[in-house]
């Protein structure tokens, strides 16, 4: 291989790492967008708030659908991924699952919305819903597990439970200030512990 070849793979890596940096740039966008305006929200303040035309979004997503369904995945990617990374870096197992759980409930206040977009495709919201208890079920296993072990917490929490119990208290939060659901999953967490 010569050099000019060596130079046309690295300059595609380097647009395929671009792409991916500027779609994830307008994920975060969009989903800062839906929590405050709603999934409704104008293409345009999304591609405000991305920096970007709405050319290049229409581009990554043609629908709205795509749009949404794309949040979302995002959204449960970066909780899922985050588990591991605050077990490494909080002082304490009961820590991590505290941080953990306050940027779940900063997912499900947004998802309650896109939720609701997606209502009228039963089946793409079922493949949604399947998607997001397999990515962040073990995630909220594992720090039960790793706060359980280190004796902070009772030993006999169920993940899906849990979650969905702090799904629960997030339902209308969304659409009522004086209702605030991450006080109550914070009282909620900290009643794991042992007396």
């Amino acid at each position: 291989m010569n050099d000019s070849g060596q130079d046309a793979g690295s300059s595609a890596g380097s647009r395929r790492k671009d792409a991916r940096r500027n779609q994830q740039t307008l994920l975060d966008a969009a989903a800062a967008v839906f929590v405050t305006s709603g999934v409704e929200a104008p293409v345009r303040d999304i591609a405000a708030k991305a920096g970007v035309g709405m050319g290049t979004i229409y581009r990554h997503f043609p629908t709205r659908a795509d749009l949404v369904i794309a949040v979302y995945r995002h959204q449960v990617d970066a909780c899922a991924e985050a588990g591991p990374a605050l077990l490494t870096t909080s002082p304490t197992p009961h820590a991590a699952l505290g941080r953990w759980v306050d940027l779940f409930v900063d997912f499900l206040v947004t998802k309650h919305g896109l939720a609701a977009a997606l209502q009228s495709d039963s089946a793409g919201f079922e493949t949604l819903h399947a998607y997001f208890l397999d990515r962040l079920l073990p995630v909220c296993t594992q720090l039960l597990d790793a706060a359980a072990a280190s004796g902070e917490i009772r030993s006999d929490l169920d993940a899906y439970q849990l979650m969905r119990g702090i799904g629960n208290l997030c339902i209308g939060a969304e659409s009522d200030s004086r209702y605030d659901a991450r006080r109550l999953v914070a009282l909620l967490i900290a009643g794991l512990r042992h007396p």
